[in-house]
């Protein structure tokens, strides 16, 4: 999904919302700096963020550029350049059981002053992003929240989580595989041209990671600002296989009291290859001088516990809802993704909003592979799925059974079914959890025998979903 995001309309039921109670909602024109530089303050003060310094500006500016941006602007207050709420979106691949990459839309930037609360803004914002996600052809919308009760009232919810991951160092004796390969320590500045490759397919091959965009590399490897003492301060480290490809990188810092040992501190740590992943894991937790390891926003099924003696010396902690995934056409999500089980499986979802409410039918192949039928209007199937296709997925012997029995067959024939909210959807989608988790909360309801069993095979995935990094 490659396409100009400003070239979009702007939402008209959200302007004319925000104008009857007095407020502006604008498409802010990168090429107009000086409301760029207003939206980029009011970013930076929704978030709690100091001022930016020049460097800090002009690497905002030149991400801002690259996608749509929105604000929400109040004339009667005493800087009117300074929007009162912001928002930012783009289109980007979320990678999906399998190893493919969904056409999403990213939304981010999402700020309401507090001095405007209650006053719908931020309903119309976040309604006017789904209705541009419709638009822009996306089959799902997401977003890493800060809180975790905005924005369920609007289909999202929680489908990948996160955790800390603390290593004790005096523990921390490795016992896992020698690496193949070996990992080197490099400027971060020679890793710019070799990351985005290296990227490309470590995102591929964990369900929940979005595309890397040139600007968050740069954040990645210290090159906003390379004079700053923060930048300074980071070291880079990469893994070359046994024939000289790089295969992954980290970065990561040393934080501790003069003469005292310290902590080491990553947030990225990159792998193409498991062989990479743990060669820069044993080099991060094999530092001298330091007490222990802290990595964050990593995987809740990291595989570091299994490669010490002491697996007691790992310790994992603030875990959390990071990726928020919300459906807006199912049958482009649900077929996009690679299934753990073959079946059929006919999902009733209800949404509030409209976008994914409906009968689906899901005819998964023992290769992993889907066709999904929506409602069709009509009416050839309930579901929506032609006839032609139910016969085939249903056995011959149901369709030979005798009259007197007719009635029992059909029942045995019908595919199993569950009902459940988009937001409970959006949830199961990639994995992150079963079906039949949800149900014991209540959640999805088993509307025929064995429906749930299925459904937790179909759902399951290869890799847990894991997303690591902001936006």
């Amino acid at each position: 999904m490659s396409f100009e995001p400003r070239s979009i309309p702007i939402d008209p039921d959200a302007k004319a919302a925000l104008a009857a109670k007095g407020l502006d909602y604008r498409l802010i024109d990168p090429a107009d700096l000086d409301a760029l530089d207003g939206w980029i303050d009011a970013d930076h003060r929704g978030f709690h963020h100091a001022r930016p310094r020049d460097p800090g500006r002009a690497y905002d500016r030149a991400v801002m550029a690259e996608r749509r941006v929105h604000g929400v602007y109040d004339d009667a207050v005493p800087e009117p350049r300074v929007p009162v709420a912001t928002v930012s979106s783009w289109p980007t691949g979320l990678s999906v059981p399998g190893g493919r990459s969904l056409d999403g839309w990213a939304v981010s930037s999402v700020t309401v002053s507090p001095t405007h609360r209650r006053r719908g803004i931020a309903r119309a914002l976040m309604e006017a992003e789904l209705a541009t996600a419709k638009r822009a052809g996306a089959a799902v919308a997401m977003l890493t929240a800060t809180e975790a009760t905005i924005y369920g009232r609007f289909g999202y919810a929680p489908a990948a989580k996160a955790v800390t991951v603390e290593v004790d160092r005096r523990r921390a004796h490795w016992v896992g595989p020698e690496a193949p390969g070996r990992v080197h320590y490099v400027e971060p500045a020679t890793l710019r041209d070799q990351a985005p490759a290296i990227s490309r397919r470590a995102v591929a091959r964990t369900p929940g990671e979005i595309d890397r965009w040139p600007g968050v590399l740069d954040r990645m490897l210290g090159l906003v600002d390379p004079d700053s003492d923060a930048s300074r301060a980071l070291r880079a480290l990469r893994y070359d296989d046994e024939h000289g490809q790089p295969q992954g990188f980290a970065t990561f810092r040393v934080t501790r009291e003069p003469n005292r040992p310290g902590w080491v501190e990553f947030d990225v740590l990159a792998a193409a290859t498991d062989d990479a992943e743990r060669a820069l894991w044993r080099v991060l937790v094999e530092q001298d001088f330091v007490t222990g390891v802290r990595g964050l926003l990593r995987s809740t099924d990291e595989p570091l516990e299994w490669l010490l003696e002491d697996p007691r010396a790992v310790t994992v902690s603030e875990v959390t809802d990071h990726l928020w995934v919300r459906v807006v056409d199912p049958a482009a999500a649900l077929g996009a993704r690679r299934y753990g089980a073959a079946g059929e499986l006919v999902l009733e979802i209800d949404d509030p909003l409209g976008y994914a409410a409906g009968r689906y039918t899901l005819l998964a192949s023992a290769d992993g592979r889907a066709v999904v039928h929506s409602p069709r209007p009509d009416g050839d199937g309930d579901d929506g799925a032609p006839k032609r296709e139910r016969s085939r997925a249903r056995s011959a012997d149901a369709e030979s059974v005798p009259s007197r029995g007719a009635r029992a067959a059909a029942r045995a024939a019908e595919p199993r079914s569950i009902r459940l909210d988009v937001r409970d959807l959006a949830s199961i989608y990639l994995g992150g959890v079963r079906p039949s988790v949800l149900a014991r909360a209540g959640r999805v309801v088993e509307a025929s025998p064995g429906a749930l069993q299925l459904a937790d095979r179909m759902f399951a995935s290869p890799r847990t979903p894991h997303l690591s990094i902001w936006f």
